[in-house]
């Protein structure tokens, strides 16, 4: 099943799952320091919760599609490429406290998407992608784990 993700920065992270909580009616899959995650069933939605700065808004820090299996990102990056989009691919990279494949482009608002596949479990927040491959303009790059550009 593919779903969705909503990944937003928020101030009050504490309260942000509270509220979430209540709201979807379940409690966070994931939790890590300055990190929460919802991996909500109806409507199929994996909701991300990064803790920003405090007194700001909650704003938006990127979209994206979760996939069941490498291959799912494999064909969705030929299907992008050949549709003409920029993309920027990450391999094997520790991001949201998990080993993922994923390729980014970026909407006409330059609003980062992701399609993605969770591999595995990390002890890591972020980190810098350990295989990252440019493609077709230089404008596009990915945008970074849990900070979108």
């Amino acid at each position: 099943m593919s779903r969705v993700q909503l990944a937003l920065n928020v101030a009050d992270l504490e309260g942000s799952v509270t509220f979430y909580a209540k709201l979807f009616g379940v409690e966070p899959a994931k939790r890590r320091p300055g990190y929460a995650n919802f991996a909500i069933a109806e409507p199929p939605l994996k909701l991300v919760l990064i803790e920003g700065e405090p007194g700001q808004d909650t704003r938006l820090d990127h979209l994206g599609v979760e996939v069941e299996a490498p291959a799912q990102v494999d064909a969705a990056t030929d299907r992008l490429k050949g549709a003409g989009l920029a993309t920027f691919e990450e391999n094997d990279t520790s991001c949201c406290y998990a080993v993922q494949d994923k390729v980014w482009v970026h909407g006409p608002g330059r609003e980062p998407w992701e399609v993605y596949v969770v591999k595995g479990d990390s002890d890591q927040k972020g980190a810098a992608p350990a295989t990252a491959v440019a493609d077709s303009d230089p404008e596009v790059s990915g945008a970074g784990c849990c900070a979108a550009d």
